[in-house]
């Protein structure tokens, strides 16, 4: 079952609430498992940068730093910080499901229809509408496009591909959320001397490629299967050995 607090600015602290309904200006998500997350640092960065832009940066700080005492050290869990319209600060902690190594990927016939595609939060209803749409046609994710016709992301996941034996990312500047997850496996690419290729690709180009789809709850999930296209999925052949090693930055 889940747990919602609310930043209490008076008091200092993060007391027990209901949840009361209200437009997300900024939010920020992480696994917790057994007490244990990855690289929280860089979410926390992540929201900071966002939500400073809204309210006082410091204020945020001493939010952030009083999340952790509420980290179950049992369990999976999903937590989400939210920045409400309101400028409340929320966190709902939420059980996660079972991690899905793959995942079926819908190629959505329209372009992404999102305004701030770099800000995490103001579009999380839409997303999930998309998300719904994916399932009504037989998928787990929506793949989302620019007028081109070129992938950026998933609806919750940024997308990575294998072309050889070089690994290949949306570029940084892209409309698309600078994911965490992301982030850390083309820094592992970088340290372990992986040659890294930045692209928009257009669907076909990916056909018979192992294709990525990542992010916090999940970490790599293959794309077993594209719907709405005739493509070949590739074989997952690197992703459990990714996985592992994205599992041995938890602390």
């Amino acid at each position: 079952m889940s747990r919602f607090y609310r930043w209490d600015r008076a008091a200092g602290q993060w007391t027990a609430a209901e949840p009361v309904p209200s437009p997300i200006a900024v939010a920020d998500s992480w696994l917790v498992e057994d007490g244990r997350t990855t690289r929280l640092d860089l979410h926390r960065e992540r929201f900071l940068t966002s939500a400073g832009e809204i309210v006082n940066v410091a204020e945020l700080e001493r939010a952030w730093d009083g999340l952790w005492p509420l980290m179950p050290l049992v369990g999976r869990w999903f937590p989400r910080v939210d920045l409400l319209s309101d400028e409340q600060l929320t966190l709902t902690m939420r059980p996660a499901p079972p991690r899905e190594p793959s995942v079926v990927a819908w190629l959505m016939d329209e372009p992404d229809p999102r305004l701030l595609a770099r800000r995490k939060g103001p579009e999380l209803e839409l997303l999930g509408e998309l998300r719904a749409k994916a399932r009504e046609h037989g998928a787990d994710e929506a793949i989302l496009s620019d007028q081109e016709g070129r992938l950026l992301e998933g609806a919750y996941s940024s997308l990575l591909w294998w072309e050889g034996e070089r690994l290949c990312a949306v570029p940084d500047q892209a409309p698309a959320l600078p994911g965490v997850t992301r982030l850390l496996l083309l820094e592992i690419a970088a340290a372990e001397g992986v040659e890294v290729h930045y692209a928009l690709p257009l669907p076909r180009e990916l056909a018979g490629c192992e294709v990525w789809l990542v992010g916090s709850l999940h970490g790599i999930r293959a794309v077993s299967e594209w719907v709405g296209d005739e493509l070949a999925a590739g074989a997952a052949i690197r992703a459990p050995d990714w996985q592992q090693r994205l599992d041995q930055l938890q602390g």
